[in-house]
């Protein structure tokens, strides 16, 4: 397992993760509306090509929780994570087709929590991009991040 990533000297503001690729297809995005997002534009071809949509996309929440498998596998599941206070905004400005995806995150903001010293505090920015540079998925958020000085702490 590869070392922890803490607060402050692990999460520093303007500090950026990209994602691997993650290929998206029809298949899943059909397999998950089935079962959570049942709009004809989410399951079947002919209707979606029909549609305002002008064809098959993942659901809002499908495309969400993309984001956050990408967002595990290029950096939280290597964070001595405490959790988050979750998602302040999320956006669905394109349509989120098959495809090749990536997930760029930024640190935005860092700071201490003032009623648990141990726990930092990072509010991050979300942005999930087609092959073609287009911005599809936009959120922001926070993750809570251990202060290495307190995991310090413990050991002693």
């Amino acid at each position: 397992m590869a070392e922890l990533l803490y607060y402050h000297e692990d999460f520093p503001v303007g500090r950026v993760f990209i994602s691997r690729v993650y290929d998206l297809t029809p298949e899943e995005i059909k397999a998950y509306a089935r079962e959570f997002d049942w709009l004809p534009f989410h399951v079947d071809e002919a209707t979606a090509a029909k549609s305002f949509l002008g064809g098959l996309c993942a659901s809002g929440w499908h495309a969400s929780s993309i984001v956050m498998r990408l967002m595990c596998d290029s950096y939280l599941t290597n964070a001595a994570s405490m959790g988050s206070f979750g998602v302040e905004e999320a956006k669905w400005l394109k349509p989120v087709r098959p495809g090749k995806l990536k997930l760029k995150t930024t640190v935005l903001s860092q700071r201490v929590s003032s009623k648990r010293p141990e726990m930092g505090i990072c509010t991050m920015l979300w942005e999930l991009f087609n092959d073609r540079g287009e911005l599809l998925v936009e959120m922001r958020g926070a993750n809570l991040v251990r202060v290495r000085a307190a995991e310090a702490g413990n050991a002693a």
